[in-house]
C-alpha cells in the first residue's frame, strides 16, 4: 500500500478528554467501560495477503449527492487539497483507538432514519443532538478521530451494500488493511471480512474525490439505511 507510515500519538486521556465534553454521566459510564475492555483488546491478525487486506480502488466516480449537500451546508469541514497517503502504522494504542471511539459512538448516538430525523430521504450531518443515519455515525467517528490525532488521509467514508439496501460505514486504512467503523457492528472488521460489496469511498489524496471500489458497476450515490 503505497503512502508514508506514521505513528498515531493519541491516547485514552486525551479521548476522555474530548469526550466529557460532550458526554452524558451516563455516555461517561459506557466510555469507561469501554475503555476498561480496550486495555486488554488484542490486536487483529494480519491478512494473508493485500488482496484480502485493502479494497482494491478503481475509477474516479461522482461523490454520494449527500456528501454534496454536507459540503454545501458546512463547507469548513470539506477543505481539502491534494496530499500524499499517510498511512497509520496499527500500533496497540492505534488499534485500541479504534476500538474505544467505535464503540462509544455506537453506544451514544441513537438510530433515527433521515426521513424522521430531518423530514427527507437522505442529509449526511454531524448527530449533534445525539440521533443519526448511517453515515451520520460515520461522520462523527471520521471527526474523533481527526480531532485525536488521525491523518485525514487514513479516514474515508464509504458507501457499501448488504443484501437489501445501501449503507455507509467509516473505512480506516492503515499498514495492517483497511478497517471498517460501523454504526450496527461493535467489532472492528477487516473489510474482507464483512458480508458488505463496497461501492465507493473518498480518495485518500482528497477527500471531495470518490473513486469506486472493486469492479463494481455505478451504483446510487446514496446510504439509506440506519
Amino acid at each position: 500500500m503505497p503512502g508514508a507510515r506514521v505513528e498515531v500519538t493519541s491516547g485514552s486521556q486525551q479521548f476522555a478528554a474530548m469526550i466529557s465534553k460532550v458526554s452524558s454521566a451516563k455516555s461517561g459510564i459506557v466510555f469507561i467501560a469501554a475503555l476498561a475492555a480496550s486495555a486488554i483488546a488484542a490486536l487483529p491478525a494480519v491478512a494473508g495477503s493485500e488482496l484480502l487486506a485493502y479494497v482494491p480502488v478503481s475509477y474516479i466516480t461522482p461523490p454520494p449527492a449527500g456528501w454534496v449537500e454536507f459540503c454545501a451546508r458546512q463547507p469548513a469541514e470539506c477543505v481539502g487539497a491534494t496530499t500524499a497517503p499517510r498511512i497509520p502504522i496499527l500500533s496497540p494504542k492505534a488499534w485500541r483507538d479504534l476500538l474505544l471511539i467505535n464503540h462509544w459512538v455506537n453506544e451514544t448516538i441513537k438510530p433515527m432514519p433521515d426521513l424522521e430525523h430531518w423530514g427527507v430521504i437522505e442529509r449526511w450531518s454531524y448527530p449533534d443532538d445525539g440521533y443519526g443515519d448511517c453515515e451520520d455515525y460515520a461522520l462523527l467517528k471520521r471527526r474523533m478521530l481527526i480531532e485525536s490525532g488521525w491523518p485525514r488521509e487514513a479516514l474515508l467514508l464509504t458507501v457499501v451494500r448488504d443484501e437489501r439496501e445501501g449503507h455507509a460505514v467509516l473505512t480506516v486504512t492503515t499498514d495492517k488493511g483497511d478497517y471498517v467503523l460501523d454504526n450496527i457492528n461493535s467489532d472492528v472488521l477487516l473489510w474482507s471480512n464483512t458480508s458488505y460489496r463496497f461501492i465507493k469511498r473518498q480518495s485518500e489524496y482528497d477527500p471531495n474525490v470518490w473513486v469506486s471500489l472493486g469492479d463494481s458497476a455505478p451504483a446510487i450515490a446514496t446510504a439509506t439505511s440506519p
